[in-house]
């Protein structure tokens, strides 16, 4: 562990979690991926965000390099939010976190109660 930390300034893992640990920034993320949301009213469907804290959320994102956003001009202007490069780099890892769930804890997680694999959550 000593060669490790001679060549870090600080814990990776710890770092990574201050990016992305804050409530509701990997559930905005997740609604990106998989629900393709892009517009500010479409996130509040996540179940206990409000506007201030998603808008919080979206900015903080923003400043990691997580998310940009386009702004459409017109009346009313129309705001899209998507994943950059960085952003979608965190993808194995979501998919890693479902799959962590719905293997290790399915009686919480999936309706039948038996593990599922990635490919069975996208089978009919």
């Amino acid at each position: 562990m000593a060669a490790m930390d001679s060549k870090l300034k600080q814990c990776p893992i710890n770092f990574t979690f201050q990016v992305i640990g804050k409530k509701f920034t990997l559930l905005i993320m997740r609604n990106m991926m998989h629900f393709g949301h892009r517009h500010f009213n479409e996130f509040l469907t996540i179940e206990g965000i409000n506007p201030k804290t998603l808008s919080q959320r979206l900015k903080e994102m923003q400043r990691n390099g997580l998310v940009d956003r386009k702004v459409h001009p017109g009346t009313p202007v129309k705001i899209e939010y998507f994943l950059t490069e960085r952003g979608l780099a965190l993808s194995p890892l979501l998919e890693q976190m479902m799959l962590f769930s719905m293997q290790h804890f399915p009686d919480q997680v999936c309706r039948d109660g038996r593990p599922m694999t990635l490919d069975d959550l996208i089978k009919p």
